[in-house]
């Protein structure tokens, strides 16, 4: 038996961006660079590992709205267009670099990576990469968990039970839908938690939660082994686990992060900005904006504006370096907790954002590939593990209840709720109470009714999303976030106003029905 256990968590997310109505739309490429930059790239590591007999473990989020966007035949089809426009820029830029070598081998690069992608895109997984996610999640080695539907953040709905509860069991339904069975775990959107949800997550059959590391911490009593150790909360069998705070530091610290290292490609020097504005244009969208096109041919070089050509084999060297030493660090963490948990082995719990992988980090994929090819078979300390597996070989735990807590800025909220967003929560609570009005009152509506109240469902937990308030905070994209919060809001009001007044307008709702259609299976009454 191992000392202890690792547990390395990513949160796979985006928010549901999806424009029928235009045939080119900026702010899909979110989900198309991760694709290309992270999804793929994990999945062809998985491919790998299986092959070479690692015995892995990996614990993943698939959001409902990241599975609804890669099980859609439109983004599906667009996805391809957008690789097939790189695959064309990548052979422009093969021959325009054909005698500049440093950049010659980096177009190389990117286009064996651009074609590759397509490959597997394709003909490996039929245009659905839920289909990959599902393989290794069947063998046991990927253990995927749900979030709440629409990453609505969940401390700032506690006014409304039933739209949690519509929430957190509509990410489950979903999750069913597409993976064939109930999720064992969830992500709590922006790791928010307040008092009550575990009950939440108790009915809808969850067994274990992730809170930042003072959620479990700062729990009453406090936790007898910290965070090395899951916590049960009172009257559930739902279990907390927190985040340890040595093991992020080292991956997401601006000042000590992996990612920092001057050796690793640079995220903003891109050919979209970099080269002439002609020479980019077919390959930048209809508006003619520049934007980012993914082919990046600089190192971070240093904090300096003069940066040095990227040299992959230098990066993946470091990679390598960083991973040994990630796991030589959790080989020492467990040496200092082993003996002083009564036996138990420590649970070191390492959770991200999946999106850092790939397209923050660009070597983060290789990183994770090295880190589990090394704990496999490089020492005996440290073993990974998913949280059912410890909570199978462990399961008597600490009643102990967690505290209010977020992750991000300062851990209680306030990323979500200040200056800049405050605005949005009346409407999103009028909203709630309006749709479980409707639900209430409407038990056997008639086939339009009863299509009106699955569209002011969607359309509720669309305004829902977490991500608004974020880009509203960051300032990043905000007036893309102030619209999608109004225009959800406003349709959610015509849709209460129409169904109180047995007037649908059912053309309307047709066309909406065709821009926001996720969520095909939904049924209104979870409301009730």
């Amino acid at each position: 038996m191992p000392a202890g256990y690792l547990a390395l968590v990513l949160h796979a997310h985006l928010p549901f961006v999806r424009h029928p109505e235009y045939d080119d739309f900026l702010e899909e490429d979110w989900l198309y660079e991760a694709i290309t930059e992270t999804y793929i790239p994990l999945l062809d590591i998985f491919d790998g590992l299986e092959r070479d007999g690692v015995d892995w473990r990996l614990t993943m989020s698939v959001t409902p709205t990241l599975a609804a966007m890669l099980s859609d035949p439109l983004l599906q089809y667009r996805y391809l267009r957008y690789l097939d426009n790189l695959i064309a820029l990548a052979s422009k830029e093969l021959e325009r670099t054909r005698w500049e070598s440093e950049f010659h081998v980096l177009a190389q690069m990117y286009h064996g990576r651009f074609t590759r992608a397509r490959e597997v895109f394709v003909n490996q997984y039929s245009n659905n990469l839920l289909t990959g996610f599902r393989r290794f999640y069947d063998t046991g080695k990927l253990e995927l968990i749900t979030c709440g539907a629409t990453h609505g953040f969940l401390p700032l709905m506690d006014n409304n039970a039933n739209a949690c509860r519509a929430q957190i069991e509509i990410g489950c339904r979903e999750f069913e839908r597409h993976f064939g069975r109930r999720p064992q775990g969830i992500w709590l959107p922006e790791c928010g938690y307040i008092e009550g949800i575990e009950k939440l997550l108790d009915d809808a059959g969850v067994r274990y939660f992730f809170t930042d590391t003072h959620g479990v911490l700062f729990a009453t009593p406090r936790p007898k082994f910290g965070i090395y150790a899951p916590i049960q909360c009172p009257g559930t069998n739902v279990a907390a686990l927190g985040r340890d705070t040595e093991s992020s530091k080292q991956v997401w610290s601006a000042i000590e992060g992996y990612p920092g290292d001057y050796n690793y490609r640079d995220f903003y020097r891109d050919v979209g900005f970099d080269l002439d504005y002609d020479y980019i244009k077919p390959h930048l969208h209809q508006t003619g904006i520049r934007s980012l096109l993914g082919i990046k041919y600089y190192k971070i070089t240093g904090r300096t504006d003069h940066k040095v050509p990227y040299e992959p084999h230098v990066a993946l060297a470091k990679a390598a370096e960083h991973a040994g030493n990630f796991m030589f660090n959790r080989e020492k963490q467990v040496e200092w907790l082993t003996g002083s948990l009564d036996g138990r082995p420590p649970l070191i719990v390492a959770p991200y954002d999946a999106e850092l992988f790939g397209h923050w980090w660009f070597e983060g994929p290789d990183w994770i590939n090295l880190l589990l090819r090394k704990i496999h078979f490089d020492q005996e300390t440290v073993k990974m593990i998913t949280v059912p597996e410890y909570l199978d070989r462990h399961p008597h735990l600490q009643l102990a209840q967690p505290t209010l807590s977020s992750w991000g800025y300062k851990g209680y909220c306030e990323v979500w709720l200040e200056g800049s967003n405050d605005w949005i929560y009346r409407h999103l609570h009028e909203g709630a109470d309006r749709m479980v009005e409707l639900a209430k009152n409407y038990g056997s509506p008639t086939q339009v009714q009863r299509r009106a109240l699955n569209q002011a469902a969607r359309e509720l937990l669309l305004a829902q999303s977490s991500d608004w308030a974020f880009i509203l905070k960051t300032g990043t994209m905000a007036d893309y976030a102030r619209e999608r919060t109004r225009l959800h809001v406003v349709n959610l009001n015509h849709l209460y106003e129409q169904i109180k007044g047995n007037d649908i307008d059912e053309p309307w709702l047709t066309e909406i029905e065709r821009r926001h259609n996720l969520f095909p299976d939904l049924d209104y009454r979870v409301y009730a």
